[in-house]
């Protein structure tokens, strides 16, 4: 039995310097030959081991929510919708104004589409629960769910302006300030 070379790379620390170029430049202005000289991982033990580009990107965008972006999974367990959405905006603002600013789903990538609309599918579902339960979220939770996920992607595009991140934080302020009372 033949016994093929042992890798030469840590695919956790290709997949995250992926995650990071995908982040800073946006799936269209990376190419493998950027990720290669990232990481100083040939071409082809790229390609072997995550197939494409936008098999990658696939990779690192579940690195990205699992991380950075993990603020939504822990936003969406709070006890009440207004506390939901609070985190949710006032998350996004601490996951797109660090070191690396903006949203890595913020763009047009393969499949990014589907995510967003997921994720407002999601939040209006927990929505849903808040109105079973008679809190104030008004009658149409799907909108509600578009406006949060609007105002934090919105805050992701002024990060990546240069918005502070106590300008965003006020941003998300003024924005909770429209939360339904009745």
């Amino acid at each position: 039995m033949a016994v093929g070379r042992p890798r030469e790379f840590d695919p956790d620390d290709v997949e995250e310097q992926a995650m990071t170029l995908f982040w800073e430049r946006g799936f269209d202005a990376v190419s493998i030959s950027d990720v290669t000289a990232a990481t100083g991982v040939n071409r082809r033990s790229v390609y072997a081991e995550f197939g494409s580009k936008e098999q990658l990107f696939a990779r690192a965008m579940r690195r990205y929510l699992a991380g950075p972006g993990g603020y939504t999974t822990m936003a969406l367990a709070m006890p009440t919708a207004r506390d939901v959405a609070h985190a949710m905006v006032h998350g996004a603002v601490e996951a797109v104004s660090g070191e690396t600013r903006g949203c890595l789903t913020v763009g047009r990538a393969p499949g990014l589409a589907d995510l967003r609309e997921a994720g407002v599918r999601e939040l209006a579902a927990r929505f849903d629960v808040a109105a079973e339960r008679g809190e104030p979220v008004g009658d149409d939770t799907l909108t509600l769910a578009r406006w949060i996920s609007a105002v934090c992607q919105g805050i992701s595009i002024q990060a990546t302006g240069g918005a502070g991140r106590d300008e965003l934080h006020a941003v998300a302020d003024r924005a909770m300030a429209g939360w339904p009372e009745t």
